[in-house]
């Protein structure tokens, strides 16, 4: 019989990698310029006391979607154009858990000509670092075709920019 020995790849490619998520830091506030308070709710923790992880997608929603209207550049009920997630994503730092406010941080991370990458970073009150982070992309269609629209409404577009 032989030693035991670690199991050693027998090339440099087939050397572990380190999982992209392993990579990410978090955002600090200073990231964000646009920022939203969320109070957590009995109902949002789970049965592992802190709030569960659909629950976060729900915030990122709220917060890029609260920010469009309330600065009057989406009309969700009789616009034309209306934004259709496409992709979201999250990674987790720290729990957060009710009762607690929930700081929300949103900003632009790319505009293209139909579509927009929102970053989000979602802050446990009075700390630097995002407590969960991730990204949201909306591609903006006609509210009738469904399809993309050729480009963005410029009310939409200029508050945009101004997220960046």
């Amino acid at each position: 019989m032989e030693p035991d020995q670690p199991n050693q790849p027998s090339s440099p490619s087939q050397a572990p990698r380190p999982s992209k998520a392993a990579a990410v830091k978090p955002l600090t506030r200073n990231n964000f310029r646009i920022f939203r308070d969320i109070a957590t709710r009995w109902s949002d923790n789970d049965v592992y006391g802190h709030v569960n992880n659909v629950v976060y997608y729900s915030w990122f929603d709220t917060v890029v979607n609260a920010t469009l209207i309330e600065r009057g550049a989406l009309d969700i009920a009789l616009g034309d154009v209306i934004g259709l997630v496409v992709e979201t994503q999250c990674n987790y730092f720290a729990p957060l858990t009710f009762p607690q406010t929930v700081a929300a941080g949103v900003r632009v991370a790319h505009l293209g000509r139909s579509s927009v990458r929102y970053e989000i970073g979602l802050f446990a009150h009075g700390a630097d670092q995002a407590a969960a982070q991730g990204h949201f992309v909306h591609v903006y269609v006609d509210r009738s075709s469904r399809r993309p629209v050729s480009e963005l409404p410029v009310k939409l577009r200029n508050l945009l920019e101004s997220m960046k």
